[in-house]
């Protein structure tokens, strides 16, 4: 179930588990899982239980659904770094981080689970041993905990930005400069519960990036975020005129996506480095591109035989 619901006149003032209970019919207890584990939230702002609901707020559920049939399994999602405490996967496009409400297909988690990889059961029902995720849409590297000393570890690591995520990304159009900076806030768009934008309602956002090819009509990045927002890279780029080649949900050129064969946003968490969370080793995985995504890039290398490479 996922719904946006304005807060009730008569709850205004409540605390928040106690408004929830009362909106969804169920028990206190029952309503502080919802918001602990994130499938009830206030829109624009951080909430606990314990808060105290406003006037003029939205109360977004988003509560996850019992599966009826079995979850397909991603039985081509490569291991690229196992330990006993955390466990590194390559995502491939079409694989969700968890199961989610609407989700259909295959998941991280329970591709790891149907391979008999201890997951810790911290974290969220559904969505135990996670601690950071991909879109659907974008393939890469993902960490996932086996043990809850590594859980509770790295969930503090990625909350406080210690962890160091790189992307490479194709966007459209030949960026002014050879490396900046994006920083502006994020939200969620009001035109549709998908899309997110910049707006000064949203969360803090930060995107660093630096050329790495350039083609005109193209350019090739690195791309090291800051901060984690949903969409962060494919909105931040969408802000400044240059789409992710491929993103038709945030502007791209679709006869540019389709000569380049692609179905989905040029986009790959590329590299992941952290601090071991048991032998605090600096610790560096690194994953390839995809076929689909080199295919694109070799055709649009074929479509430049001049490039134009940024000065070290």
């Amino acid at each position: 179930m996922s719904r946006l619901v304005p807060a009730p006149d008569a709850l205004v003032g409540k605390r928040f588990d106690v408004a929830v209970a009362k909106m969804l019919g169920i028990s206190r207890a029952k309503a502080a899982e919802l918001i602990e584990s994130g499938q009830a939230r206030v829109l624009g702002r951080d909430i606990s239980k314990s808060s105290t609901l406003q006037s003029g707020e939205t109360v977004e559920f988003d509560i996850v659904e019992e599966r009826t049939e079995p979850e397909p399994i991603a039985r081509d999602m490569a291991v690229v770094y196992e330990d006993d405490d955390v466990i590194v996967v390559d995502k491939p496009v079409g694989v969700a981080a968890h199961a989610s409400v609407g989700w259909t297909g295959p998941t991280v988690l329970g591709s790891l689970l149907d391979r008999g990889v201890h997951i810790t059961s911290y974290g969220a029902a559904g969505r135990q041993g996670i601690v950071s995720r991909l879109d659907v849409g974008t393939s890469g590297l993902m960490l996932v905990c086996k043990s809850d000393p590594a859980y509770v570890e790295m969930r503090r690591q990625f909350a406080e930005h210690e962890v160091v995520k790189t992307y490479h990304a194709l966007v459209q159009g030949n960026l002014k400069e050879n490396k900046a900076t994006i920083e502006a806030p994020i939200g969620r768009a009001k035109v549709s519960d998908f899309r997110f934008c910049v707006t000064p309602a949203g969360k803090e956002a930060i995107t660093h990036w630096d050329v790495m090819e350039r083609f005109g009509e193209a350019t090739l990045v690195s791309v090291n975020l800051e901060t984690g927002r949903t969409h962060q890279i494919r909105v931040h780029f969408s802000s400044i005129g240059h789409p992710l080649a491929g993103d038709a949900m945030y502007g791209a050129n679709p006869q540019l996506g389709e000569a380049l064969g692609l179905e989905r946003q040029w986009l790959h968490a590329k590299q992941l480095e952290f601090r071991h969370p048991r032998t605090h080793v600096w610790t560096t995985v690194k994953s390839h591109y995809p076929a689909d995504l080199q295919h694109a890039l070799d055709v649009m290398r074929g479509r430049h035989d001049t490039q134009d490479k940024p000065e070290v």
